[in-house]
């Protein structure tokens, strides 16, 4: 039986109704032979048969998915899984190369010695990029594969479409196959087991779609370039203007900003700062002092303190003279006669012309102006320093400190007591040094 797209009545719009009206009036030609089947096991037997006959260009039509019916078909393994491992190996090798040349070449960074490049640290994102690969290709292979989307089949307006969709099975074999014969393919099928044999035509050249759809078309893809012209403009040119900020919430939230006056709070309390002013005796976190003869060497009335906050002994001394060898000795000497390695350097340079010439002695711990210093001076000019010396508070601890000013008025008293006021055993032992 040959089954032809005839006229008939529906609701469609209208330029739907002139696509069928073309179909229904232009030239058909021959599409395929359809024929029906029962049950799963009739179309089963029927797809054996045609797949020895050597037919290619055909298919098996069915409600529900029919076990076994690719074997019966003779379908050979689809190329799909070779192209999504291509896929994932491609996606592998990017992101492992994008994360090497951005850590290791592009954008270098040293933090806390480690190497610039590991693979074990960049095995999550080189699988997350194989993931994105194979799925994107996986999804748009087998479209491409299946020849999808496909907006038009003749076997859409097929009548008896809905049954193979239901309760019945079909079998097409298309009139482009190499082996098509139109009797021998019917005497074929009815040979299957069919409970019906149709030769479907479908209409030798598709309607054009009407101009309006051109229209949009054109509209649609210039609205396309839109976006595309603003990132070019923004990324090119130049603005006065703050960027867009899509997501505002964290960088347009209502705040008071550091400093910055405000209406509202001189209304509430006074004072149009932010920041309000800390309670009178406020002192921060972690900057408490208890004894401040000891942290500052200062009197409460700011004289400097003229005898030690800490007691003096041995231990001390020994401590001050190890810490004094490793701050001080450098520039002031290790005996405090202000020519340590550092001046002795900047007197040669000096000497020659180079660097060092404006060069400021250290200044000799025995000079009286010094030795006329109260200990809390001294302590001073080690942590916040004098002239070219740097304080050293950031460095040495508050009790190495005074151990250092201790050391020092040991090096002065060493360096002013008269020779005659030594005992004989203390004039041996200095001789003996």
């Amino acid at each position: 039986m040959d089954s032809r797209i005839t006229p008939s009545e529906s609701d469609d719009p209208r330029w739907i109704a002139q696509l069928k009206d073309h179909d229904d009036n232009s030239e058909q030609e021959l599409f395929a032979v359809v024929a029906e089947y029962e049950t799963p096991d009739a179309v089963m037997a029927a797809c054996e048969k045609v797949r020895d006959a050597g037919f290619r260009d055909w298919d098996a039509i069915t409600p529900f998915p029919v076990h076994g019916i690719d074997e019966a078909m003779g379908t050979k393994q689809s190329i799909l899984p070779w192209i999504v491992l291509g896929a994932g190996l491609t996606g592998a090798t990017v992101g492992l190369t994008l994360q090497w040349w951005t850590n290791a070449v592009g954008y270098p960074f040293l933090i806390s010695g480690k190497p610039m490049f590991s693979l074990p640290a960049n095995i999550p994102v080189t699988f997350e990029v194989t993931v994105l690969f194979s799925a994107f290709t996986a999804f748009f292979a087998m479209l491409g594969l299946n020849l999808l989307p496909a907006f038009y089949h003749p076997l859409f307006r097929h009548p008896r479409m809905a049954r193979y969709s239901s309760d019945r099975f079909a079998i097409v074999i298309e009139a482009k196959d190499k082996l098509f014969d139109r009797e021998k393919v019917e005497a074929l099928l009815k040979g299957s087991g069919s409970i019906a044999n149709e030769v479907l035509f479908a209409p030798a050249k598709r309607a054009a779609l009407p101009k309006v759809f051109h229209g949009i078309g054109i509209v649609a893809t210039l609205a396309t370039l839109i976006p595309l012209a603003f990132i070019a403009k923004a990324r090119f040119t130049h603005s006065e203007k703050p960027r867009i900020h899509i997501i505002q919430d964290m960088d347009m939230q209502p705040k008071f900003k550091t400093q910055a006056p405000n209406a509202l709070l001189a209304g509430l309390w006074g004072d149009q700062r932010a920041s309000l002013l800390p309670v009178e005796g406020t002192i921060a976190r972690g900057e408490y002092v208890a004894d401040e003869r000891l942290h500052y060497g200062q009197e409460d009335d700011g004289t400097f303190v003229t005898s030690f906050p800490v007691t003096v002994d041995e231990a001390l001394i020994n401590r001050g003279q190890e810490r004094y060898g490793i701050y001080c000795s450098v520039c002031h000497g290790m005996s405090g006669d202000g020519n340590g390695t550092v001046n002795q350097r900047a007197t040669a340079l000096a000497r020659f012309g180079g660097k060092g010439m404006a060069w400021a002695p250290p200044a000799r711990l025995s000079d009286e102006r010094i030795l006329l210093q109260p200990v809390g001076e001294l302590y001073n000019t080690v942590t916040n320093g004098k002239n070219n010396m740097k304080g050293y508070a950031a460095q040495i601890p508050v009790e190495d400190r005074w151990a250092i000013v201790a050391y020092v008025r040991a090096l002065q008293k060493a360096a002013t007591v008269p020779v005659d006021s030594l005992t004989d055993e203390q004039r041996a032992e200095l001789q003996s040094n």
